[in-house]
């Protein structure tokens, strides 16, 4: 007897189904489904939780300096003229005269301005480092596309793996499993195949 549902399908297209519907369980904490394929997709879904829910702590704090473009008060970045030869040598403190207009100098060339910051970043212990690899082998990326004018600025790439460490993680921590629940809504119109919901608890 098999370890596991073929749900119809080759073993190449099975995965795949069963990764899109653990990515789309994770990102938005529940999926409406079939019965048999729930139950596949708990199998994926809850380990990966476990695994989030034990290393959630296992990182140190590091901070780190790094240069950051200067920006104006309308958010463009600020840059001057410098010579050519010498970079030391500063033209003009703008590219732009008062008008507007941009300065053309002979010997000179546009850069930007930038400033150091201090950030505190964290940086993952070996055991974590390897549980973030075992979960990004599992669920594939997500893109939130924005909405109405400038949709394609407002594109952001979503980490699932940030979120099952520092959402999921803390809050599952004490819970031993159990990390889904299954709620059934019915037959499906066409094949009368069992509906469920299927949700973190």
């Amino acid at each position: 007897m098999a370890q596991y549902r073929k749900l119809g399908k080759s073993s190449a297209l099975r995965k795949q189904l069963i990764r899109s519907q653990a990515t789309a369980l994770i990102h938005n904490g529940r999926i409406i489904t079939t019965e048999a394929r729930a139950k596949e997709v708990i199998k994926v879904v809850d380990p990966l939780i476990a695994l989030a829910a034990k290393e959630k702590d296992n990182f140190e704090t590091v901070k780190v300096t790094s240069k950051v473009v200067r920006r104006d008060k309308d958010g463009r970045r600020i840059r001057r003229i410098v010579d050519r030869d010498d970079t030391t040598k500063v033209l003009s403190e703008d590219v732009r005269d008062k008008d507007g207009k941009l300065i053309r100098m002979e010997n000179g060339k546009n850069v930007e301005i930038y400033d150091e910051e201090e950030k505190e970043i964290k940086k993952d212990l070996p055991s974590r480092m390897n549980a973030r690899r075992k979960i990004e082998s599992v669920l594939y990326p997500v893109v939130e596309k924005g909405k109405g004018p400038g949709a394609k600025k407002a594109t952001k790439r979503v980490n699932l793996v940030d979120k099952l460490f520092d959402e999921y993680g803390p809050k599952y921590a004490d819970r031993k499993g159990g990390y889904t629940r299954i709620i059934k809504i019915g037959p499906r119109k066409g094949d009368a195949a069992m509906e469920v919901v299927l949700e973190l608890v």
